[in-house]
Protein backbone atom coordinates (compact mmCIF):
# COMPACT_ATOMS: atom_id res chain seq x y z
CA UNK A 1 0.00 0.00 0.00
CA UNK A 2 1.71 3.25 -1.02
CA UNK A 3 2.27 5.72 1.77
CA UNK A 4 0.23 9.05 1.67
CA UNK A 5 2.57 11.97 0.61
CA UNK A 6 2.48 14.83 3.13
CA UNK A 7 0.96 18.34 1.96
CA UNK A 8 3.33 20.60 3.73
CA UNK A 9 5.82 20.76 6.41
CA UNK A 10 5.14 23.18 9.60
CA UNK A 11 8.53 24.19 10.95
CA UNK A 12 8.95 26.68 13.69
CA UNK A 13 11.97 28.40 14.62
CA UNK A 14 13.40 29.78 17.40
CA UNK A 15 16.32 32.64 17.08
CA UNK A 16 18.09 35.04 19.44
CA UNK A 17 19.62 38.50 18.98
CA UNK A 18 23.17 38.64 19.33
CA UNK A 19 23.00 42.26 18.41
CA UNK A 20 20.36 45.06 18.20
CA UNK A 21 18.12 44.47 15.34
CA UNK A 22 16.76 47.73 13.37
CA UNK A 23 14.06 46.94 10.86
CA UNK A 24 12.92 50.31 10.38
CA UNK A 25 9.65 51.14 8.62
CA UNK A 26 11.23 53.47 5.77
CA UNK A 27 10.63 56.73 7.10
CA UNK A 28 10.64 59.42 10.18
CA UNK A 29 8.06 60.72 12.68
CA UNK A 30 7.53 63.19 14.84
CA UNK A 31 8.20 61.57 18.29
CA UNK A 32 10.68 60.32 20.68
CA UNK A 33 12.31 58.49 18.12
CA UNK A 34 12.41 59.64 15.14
CA UNK A 35 13.54 56.09 12.74
CA UNK A 36 11.19 53.76 14.41
CA UNK A 37 10.85 50.09 14.09
CA UNK A 38 8.24 47.73 12.58
CA UNK A 39 5.41 46.71 15.07
CA UNK A 40 2.38 44.60 14.72
CA UNK A 41 -0.49 46.98 13.92
CA UNK A 42 -3.06 44.98 16.93
CA UNK A 43 -0.38 44.79 19.95
CA UNK A 44 2.40 47.86 18.77
CA UNK A 45 4.78 44.72 19.56
CA UNK A 46 8.38 45.17 17.76
CA UNK A 47 8.79 42.17 15.33
CA UNK A 48 10.64 41.51 12.59
CA UNK A 49 8.67 40.74 9.14
CA UNK A 50 8.88 37.46 7.39
CA UNK A 51 9.90 39.41 4.35
CA UNK A 52 13.34 40.50 5.82
CA UNK A 53 13.61 37.28 7.00
CA UNK A 54 12.77 35.32 3.69
CA UNK A 55 15.40 38.13 1.97
CA UNK A 56 18.45 37.42 4.14
CA UNK A 57 17.23 33.38 3.83
CA UNK A 58 17.68 33.77 0.24
CA UNK A 59 20.66 35.75 0.05
CA UNK A 60 22.94 34.17 2.41
CA UNK A 61 21.76 30.82 1.07
CA UNK A 62 22.72 31.71 -2.44
CA UNK A 63 26.21 33.33 -1.50
CA UNK A 64 27.08 30.05 0.19
CA UNK A 65 26.08 28.03 -2.64
CA UNK A 66 28.27 30.09 -5.04
CA UNK A 67 25.26 31.23 -7.25
CA UNK A 68 24.63 34.84 -6.10
CA UNK A 69 23.29 35.97 -8.73
CA UNK A 70 20.15 33.41 -7.99
CA UNK A 71 19.35 36.10 -5.31
CA UNK A 72 17.54 39.01 -6.46
CA UNK A 73 19.29 39.42 -10.07
CA UNK A 74 17.85 35.84 -10.87
CA UNK A 75 15.78 37.48 -14.30
CA UNK A 76 19.49 38.03 -15.84
CA UNK A 77 19.93 34.11 -15.53
CA UNK A 78 19.58 31.82 -18.92
CA UNK A 79 16.90 29.66 -19.19
CA UNK A 80 19.51 26.35 -18.52
CA UNK A 81 20.94 28.04 -15.48
CA UNK A 82 17.33 27.99 -13.73
CA UNK A 83 16.72 24.50 -14.30
CA UNK A 84 17.62 22.47 -11.22
CA UNK A 85 18.67 25.68 -9.30
CA UNK A 86 18.29 24.36 -5.26
CA UNK A 87 17.84 28.79 -4.55
CA UNK A 88 15.49 29.37 -7.36
CA UNK A 89 13.45 25.98 -6.74
CA UNK A 90 13.19 26.99 -3.14
CA UNK A 91 12.58 30.94 -3.17
CA UNK A 92 10.73 31.27 -7.04
CA UNK A 93 11.81 32.97 -9.98
CA UNK A 94 10.19 35.41 -11.81
CA UNK A 95 10.49 36.77 -15.76
CA UNK A 96 10.61 40.00 -17.27
CA UNK A 97 7.05 39.42 -19.46
CA UNK A 98 5.67 38.55 -15.95
CA UNK A 99 4.88 34.90 -13.74
CA UNK A 100 7.87 32.52 -13.46
CA UNK A 101 8.04 30.01 -10.48
CA UNK A 102 6.53 30.19 -7.36
CA UNK A 103 8.74 29.39 -4.02
CA UNK A 104 7.91 26.36 -2.27
CA UNK A 105 8.19 27.96 0.94
CA UNK A 106 5.94 30.62 3.54
CA UNK A 107 7.85 32.49 5.90
CA UNK A 108 6.13 34.40 8.95
CA UNK A 109 6.83 37.01 10.56
CA UNK A 110 9.05 36.56 14.05
CA UNK A 111 7.40 37.66 17.00
CA UNK A 112 8.91 38.44 20.41
CA UNK A 113 8.92 34.88 22.58
CA UNK A 114 11.34 36.69 25.76
CA UNK A 115 12.33 40.18 25.88
CA UNK A 116 15.71 41.24 28.04
CA UNK A 117 14.64 44.22 30.86
CA UNK A 118 17.58 45.03 33.40
CA UNK A 119 15.84 44.98 37.08
CA UNK A 120 17.20 45.34 40.90
CA UNK A 121 17.81 41.30 40.40
CA UNK A 122 19.78 42.52 37.28
CA UNK A 123 18.94 40.95 34.01
CA UNK A 124 15.44 39.06 33.61
CA UNK A 125 13.68 38.12 30.31
CA UNK A 126 9.96 39.21 30.03
CA UNK A 127 7.05 37.20 28.68
CA UNK A 128 3.64 36.42 29.00
CA UNK A 129 1.62 33.00 29.72
CA UNK A 130 -0.31 33.02 26.40
CA UNK A 131 3.13 34.06 24.20
CA UNK A 132 5.19 31.33 25.58
CA UNK A 133 2.05 28.91 24.90
CA UNK A 134 1.01 29.97 21.65
CA UNK A 135 4.92 29.58 20.43
CA UNK A 136 4.43 25.82 22.28
CA UNK A 137 6.49 26.32 25.51
CA UNK A 138 4.41 25.04 28.75
CA UNK A 139 4.57 27.65 31.90
CA UNK A 140 2.86 25.70 34.86
CA UNK A 141 1.54 28.74 35.94
CA UNK A 142 -2.09 29.53 33.90
CA UNK A 143 -3.31 32.87 35.29
CA UNK A 144 -1.49 36.33 35.89
CA UNK A 145 -3.06 39.62 37.14
CA UNK A 146 -2.33 43.21 36.26
CA UNK A 147 0.09 43.75 39.52
CA UNK A 148 2.23 40.74 39.61
CA UNK A 149 5.50 39.20 38.10
CA UNK A 150 5.47 35.50 37.72
CA UNK A 151 8.85 34.50 38.28
CA UNK A 152 11.45 31.89 38.19
CA UNK A 153 14.21 33.84 40.17
CA UNK A 154 15.38 33.04 42.93
CA UNK A 155 14.21 36.33 44.99
CA UNK A 156 13.57 37.00 48.43
CA UNK A 157 11.87 40.30 48.52
CA UNK A 158 7.78 40.83 47.56
CA UNK A 159 8.79 43.19 44.87
CA UNK A 160 10.58 43.56 42.04
CA UNK A 161 11.23 46.39 39.15
CA UNK A 162 10.92 46.28 35.25
CA UNK A 163 12.89 48.91 34.26
CA UNK A 164 10.51 52.25 35.34
CA UNK A 165 7.34 49.55 37.29
CA UNK A 166 7.31 47.88 40.09
CA UNK A 167 5.55 44.59 40.74
CA UNK A 168 4.10 42.04 43.08
CA UNK A 169 6.61 38.36 42.84
CA UNK A 170 5.10 35.30 42.80
CA UNK A 171 7.36 32.66 42.95
CA UNK A 172 7.44 29.04 41.42
CA UNK A 173 7.95 29.29 37.83
CA UNK A 174 8.88 26.82 35.35
CA UNK A 175 8.68 26.59 31.69
CA UNK A 176 9.00 23.58 30.10
CA UNK A 177 10.87 24.24 26.33
CA UNK A 178 10.36 22.72 23.58
CA UNK A 179 13.30 19.20 23.39
CA UNK A 180 15.06 20.86 20.57
CA UNK A 181 16.27 24.36 22.37
CA UNK A 182 15.86 22.50 26.20
CA UNK A 183 19.47 21.56 25.90
CA UNK A 184 21.18 24.77 24.15
CA UNK A 185 23.31 27.29 26.29
CA UNK A 186 21.21 30.24 25.02
CA UNK A 187 18.17 28.60 26.73
CA UNK A 188 19.76 26.99 29.73
CA UNK A 189 21.28 30.54 30.40
CA UNK A 190 17.97 32.60 31.01
CA UNK A 191 15.84 29.43 32.55
CA UNK A 192 16.24 30.66 36.19
CA UNK A 193 15.48 35.01 35.00
CA UNK A 194 11.98 34.17 33.52
CA UNK A 195 9.64 36.69 34.48
CA UNK A 196 5.37 36.60 33.49
CA UNK A 197 3.51 39.28 33.17
CA UNK A 198 -0.13 39.99 32.06
CA UNK A 199 -0.82 41.03 28.35
CA UNK A 200 -1.89 44.78 29.35
CA UNK A 201 1.28 45.48 30.79
CA UNK A 202 3.73 43.55 28.47
CA UNK A 203 3.46 46.14 25.29
CA UNK A 204 4.60 48.83 27.56
CA UNK A 205 7.22 47.17 28.98
CA UNK A 206 8.76 46.36 25.80
CA UNK A 207 8.02 49.54 24.43
CA UNK A 208 9.84 51.36 27.39
CA UNK A 209 12.82 49.43 27.11
CA UNK A 210 13.97 49.39 23.45
CA UNK A 211 17.42 49.76 22.39
CA UNK A 212 17.74 53.86 21.49
CA UNK A 213 20.72 55.24 19.96
CA UNK A 214 21.35 58.77 18.66
CA UNK A 215 23.42 59.17 15.55
CA UNK A 216 24.64 62.11 13.39
CA UNK A 217 25.54 62.68 9.92
CA UNK A 218 28.43 62.89 8.53
CA UNK A 219 29.79 65.95 6.12
CA UNK A 220 31.78 63.65 3.09
CA UNK A 221 33.60 66.68 2.22
CA UNK A 222 34.87 67.49 5.60
CA UNK A 223 34.15 64.54 7.62
CA UNK A 224 32.78 65.73 9.81
CA UNK A 225 29.25 66.18 12.01
CA UNK A 226 26.66 67.51 9.25
CA UNK A 227 24.87 70.71 10.75
CA UNK A 228 21.52 70.05 12.39
CA UNK A 229 21.44 66.35 11.40
CA UNK A 230 21.48 64.35 14.52
CA UNK A 231 18.87 61.71 14.55
CA UNK A 232 17.51 58.66 16.67
CA UNK A 233 16.91 55.59 16.06
CA UNK A 234 15.06 52.22 17.93
CA UNK A 235 16.42 48.51 17.64
CA UNK A 236 15.38 44.99 19.25
CA UNK A 237 18.20 44.82 21.87
CA UNK A 238 20.71 41.76 22.41
CA UNK A 239 19.42 38.98 23.80
CA UNK A 240 15.73 38.96 22.73
CA UNK A 241 14.55 35.92 22.08
CA UNK A 242 11.94 35.64 18.80
CA UNK A 243 9.98 32.77 17.21
CA UNK A 244 8.45 32.19 13.54
CA UNK A 245 6.87 29.69 11.77
CA UNK A 246 7.79 28.14 7.98
CA UNK A 247 5.82 26.01 5.69
CA UNK A 248 7.45 24.04 3.40
CA UNK A 249 4.45 23.71 0.53
CA UNK A 250 6.57 21.76 -1.95
CA UNK A 251 3.62 20.82 -4.05
CA UNK A 252 6.24 19.67 -6.76
CA UNK A 253 8.27 17.15 -5.25
CA UNK A 254 10.81 17.41 -7.26
CA UNK A 255 13.62 19.13 -5.14
CA UNK A 256 16.46 19.19 -6.61
CA UNK A 257 19.30 17.24 -4.00
CA UNK A 258 22.29 18.68 -4.01
CA UNK A 259 25.18 18.52 -1.87
CA UNK A 260 28.02 20.38 -3.65
CA UNK A 261 28.29 23.57 -3.90
CA UNK A 262 27.90 25.58 -7.93
CA UNK A 263 30.55 25.75 -9.75
CA UNK A 264 31.71 27.13 -14.18
CA UNK A 265 27.83 27.38 -14.31
CA UNK A 266 26.99 23.51 -13.01
CA UNK A 267 24.53 22.78 -10.28
CA UNK A 268 26.34 20.47 -7.78
CA UNK A 269 29.71 20.52 -9.11
CA UNK A 270 31.52 22.51 -6.36
CA UNK A 271 32.84 21.65 -2.87
CA UNK A 272 31.04 20.01 -0.75
CA UNK A 273 28.31 21.40 1.52
CA UNK A 274 28.63 21.20 5.07
CA UNK A 275 25.26 19.52 5.45
CA UNK A 276 23.07 17.80 1.76
CA UNK A 277 20.33 20.28 0.76
CA UNK A 278 17.74 17.33 0.64
CA UNK A 279 14.21 19.82 0.59
CA UNK A 280 13.48 23.76 0.96
CA UNK A 281 13.55 23.49 4.73
CA UNK A 282 17.82 22.78 4.12
CA UNK A 283 18.14 25.64 1.83
CA UNK A 284 16.65 28.20 4.41
CA UNK A 285 18.32 26.86 7.34
CA UNK A 286 22.14 27.36 5.79
CA UNK A 287 20.45 30.74 5.37
CA UNK A 288 19.75 31.70 8.59
CA UNK A 289 23.30 29.77 9.85
CA UNK A 290 24.66 32.81 8.11
CA UNK A 291 22.58 35.10 9.43
CA UNK A 292 24.55 34.87 12.69
CA UNK A 293 27.52 36.55 10.97
CA UNK A 294 26.02 38.33 8.45
CA UNK A 295 22.86 40.04 9.96
CA UNK A 296 19.31 41.56 8.76
CA UNK A 297 18.12 44.54 8.63
CA UNK A 298 19.66 47.77 8.57
CA UNK A 299 22.40 49.94 10.14
CA UNK A 300 24.49 46.67 9.64
CA UNK A 301 27.99 48.76 9.43
CA UNK A 302 27.17 49.99 13.00
CA UNK A 303 27.46 46.40 14.68
CA UNK A 304 23.87 45.61 14.18
CA UNK A 305 21.93 42.98 12.68
CA UNK A 306 23.19 39.50 13.90
CA UNK A 307 20.62 37.13 14.83
CA UNK A 308 21.31 33.54 15.64
CA UNK A 309 18.91 30.14 15.15
CA UNK A 310 18.88 28.34 18.59
CA UNK A 311 17.08 25.34 16.98
CA UNK A 312 13.67 24.42 14.97
CA UNK A 313 11.16 21.66 15.20
CA UNK A 314 8.66 20.23 13.18
CA UNK A 315 4.73 21.49 14.43
CA UNK A 316 1.97 18.42 14.48
CA UNK A 317 -1.12 20.02 13.71
CA UNK A 318 -4.11 17.64 15.33
CA UNK A 319 -7.25 17.78 13.78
Amino acid sequence: MSQTRKLYTHQRFAFMTLDPVHIGTGGYRLGRVDNTIVREPGTNLPKIPGTSLMGAARSYSAMYYGKPEAAGQHKKLKKDQKINCPIIYTFGTATETGGGQAGKISIGDAQILLFPVHSMAGPVWVSTIEMLKYAGFKPNKQDVDDETAITSLSWEKEVINLGWLMLKVDKGLIVDAPTEIKGKKEWISITDRIILVSQKLFSHIVNNNLEVRTSVAINPETGTAEDKALFTYEALPRATFLWCDIIEDDYLNKFPITDKQYKDNKENEGNPLEKPWKCPLDVVQTGFKLAEYLGIGGMSTRGFGRIKSIGDWEEINES
